[in-house]
């Protein structure tokens, strides 16, 4: 499927060879906030050619990012659930909706704390230290 990939020994390049294609994103988001079938995703991504959805949903089973399962035989129809590595994807999804809200001329979407309908904003926390943290940086893994 995809023809061009990061070889940067990066996690940021290396997330984007798996996600980084058009519409990727907005079909995993479907099938986080509950759209889990083909015609449901397909009709909330105006736009989006059946074959592309296709091809991308094998290509997100393929990756381990979601799963299907069987739900009519004739003709075949399959219902998508996130796997845990594509559930992980809801915090960039978080990031995503507060970059917006910082950045983007028209908000669309805030994240909101539910038991006081406040909105909130992401932190860091350094289970070692037992505390929020803002001094952090990102380097080379072991």
């Amino acid at each position: 499927m995809k023809t061009t990939t990061y070889n940067l020994p990066c996690n940021i390049a290396q997330t984007l060879n798996i996600i980084g294609d058009r519409w990727t994103l907005l079909i995993i988001h479907e099938i986080l906030i509950g759209n889990t079938t083909f015609s449901d995703i397909k009709r909330a991504l105006d736009g989006i050619s059946s074959n592309l959805l296709s091809d991308r949903l094998k290509y997100l089973e393929s990756s381990e990012l979601i799963s299907s399962t069987l739900y009519s035989e004739h003709p075949p129809r399959y219902s998508y659930t996130l796997t845990k590595s594509g559930e992980d994807l809801e915090d960039v999804f978080n990031a995503m909706i507060l970059w917006g809200k910082n950045n983007l001329e028209k908000c669309y979407k805030k994240l909101i704390h539910q038991k006081c309908n406040h909105e909130v904003d992401i932190t860091y926390y350094c289970s070692h230290c037992n505390e929020n943290v803002d001094d952090i940086v990102a380097v080379e893994a072991d």
